[in-house]
Formats: structure tokens, C-alpha cells, sequence
């Protein structure tokens, strides 16, 4: 199963994606099985890589000023954007926040214009988001938060690094926001959807695991595994396809079975 050639088929002949994060881990092996599946790849990341990627555009996504850059030298005709480039629980809270949320949802409202109707945008969220529903005064709260009122923010709501919070936090916000977008362009044919992996071995999992401790050991020990990122690009690369105009604001799990262990827990199945 793990040596299944997905190139095959060419899902995404002839079209343009914007890969977020794309010179390691998911965002790595997202722009690879782009090209393989016949698409040209528009890479941006704060570090530079000539692996798998059409142009590269080196980009803090942490920084206003510098997305609104990207934005204005990146080309129109985009036929999707995976949003994948994010910070780990370690990170220091602020650039977590502005990185995997404030960042991302400013960057992914700029760019509709330069999109083409019916373009797709993924959202690389995470298990980290699973119980967002008991988020929601903050996630409200968020909806218009800025760059600059991002530490402010931090205090009043509590999303420090205490327990990896801010990494939570972010990655419940997004979800939400993905589903609050069901619709919003539809009117071009433009959807938004997230995938939610669980631990994936990529550089960042001893960050990840650092934080989460026996929490996070247990979780790989009932997957038997943790991911890896060939099992989270192709429902990303799926998801960005004409095979998926009818799946809006839906968030899928790609995570070994994590987010149905947690439903069957609560709910004593």
C-alpha cells in the first residue's frame, strides 16, 4: 500500500498550485506529488529548495508586510493553494499564531483574486484541532485578529505555550474557519477544505512529541506508527483535483484512526 504509484493518473494535468512550506516534510512531499501528477508548482517557504518546485518564493509568513509582497509577485491563474507551512508547539506562541493562523488566513484572502474559478484551497490542520468545539469564544474572538494584536490576543485567551496551547489553539481556529468558508466563493467554484494529520515523521516530530509527552508516545504506540508524509500529500493532492468541486468546508482526518479513537472514547462506543 505505502509503494502505490499514485502518477498513474494525472489528477492535476496542466494546473498551477501554490505550495506553502514546501521545502520539507508535507509541504515537501506535497509539491512532489504535484509534479508527478502533472501540475507546475509555485513553492513558498522561509528556507530555500530547488526540490520539486516550478518557481520558489522565499516568504516569512509571520509577517504582513511580506505576505502582502508575495502576494503582489505572485502570478494571477492559480488553480489552488495548499496551505501547509506552519510552526510546531515549540515555536514561541506569537509566531505559531501568526504563522498557522493569522498568517495563513490573511495570505489565503489575498490571493482570491489571483485564483482561477474553480480553484481549490487545503488547509493543513491537524488531530491538535480535534474538540475545537469547546473553542469557541476564542475562536469568535479571532476571526478579525491581526498581526499586531496577536500577543495581546495570547494573554486574554490564554493560548501561550503552556501544553503546546497556541499550536492547539491555532489549529482549532483554522478548522473552524475552514467550515465557516463552505461557501463564501462559491459563486466562482472556488472551496476550501482541511486534511488533519496526526504525529507525522517529518523534522518537526520531536517537537511535537517533546511537548506532548506520553500523550503523544501513546498516540503513535495505538496507530502503530506515525505518519509519514506520503500517507497525508495525496489526499491533499486529491482535494485539489476536479474529483472534489462537491466536498466544501469539510475537514478529513488522515491520521491512522486518532480522531475516531477519541469519538468512540467520548461517546463509549
Amino acid at each position: 500500500m505505502g509503494n502505490q504509484d499514485w502518477t498513474e493518473g494525472r489528477l492535476l494535468q496542466d494546473k498551477t498550485i501554490v505550495v506553502t512550506g514546501c521545502s520539507s516534510g508535507i509541504g515537501w512531499e506535497t509539491a512532489k506529488l504535484v509534479k508527478a501528477l502533472g501540475g507546475d508548482v509555485i513553492g513558498v517557504d522561509i528556507n530555500r529548495t530547488d526540490d520539486h518546485v516550478d518557481e520558489l518564493y522565499i516568504a516569512d509568513l509571520s509577517d504582513r508586510m511580506a505576505i502582502k509582497a508575495l502576494v503582489n509577485a505572485l502570478p494571477s491563474g492559480i488553480d489552488g493553494i495548499a496551505n501547509v507551512a506552519g510552526l510546531p508547539p515549540t515555536a514561541p506562541a506569537d509566531k505559531v499564531l501568526k504563522v498557522n493562523l493569522v498568517g495563513l488566513k490573511f495570505f489565503t484572502q489575498a490571493m482570491i483574486g489571483r485564483l482561477n474559478d474553480g480553484a481549490s484551497i487545503v488547509n493543513l490542520a491537524s488531530l491538535a484541532g480535534f474538540g475545537w468545539e469547546e473553542s469557541i469564544p476564542a475562536i469568535k474572538a479571532s476571526e478579525a485578529l491581526t498581526f499586531e494584536d496577536v500577543e495581546d490576543f495570547i494573554t486574554t485567551h490564554k493560548v501561550g505555550n503552556d501544553g503546546g496551547r497556541s499550536y492547539f489553539f491555532s489549529k482549532e481556529a483554522v478548522i473552524a474557519w475552514t467550515m465557516q468558508n463552505r461557501w463564501t466563493w462559491r459563486d466562482r467554484g472556488i472551496r476550501m477544505n482541511a486534511v488533519s494529520p496526526a504525529a507525522v515523521d517529518t523534522p518537526i516530530l520531536k517537537d511535537f512529541l517533546d511537548t506532548l509527552g506520553p500523550r503523544g508516545a501513546e498516540g503513535i504506540r495505538l496507530t502503530e506508527r506515525p505518519g509519514r508524509a506520503e500517507d497525508i500529500a495525496p489526499v491533499v493532492a486529491f482535494l485539489l483535483s476536479d474529483m472534489t468541486h462537491w466536498i466544501r468546508g469539510t475537514n478529513i482526518p488522515v491520521d491512522g484512526g486518532m480522531a475516531s479513537h477519541f469519538l468512540t472514547q467520548r461517546h463509549q462506543l
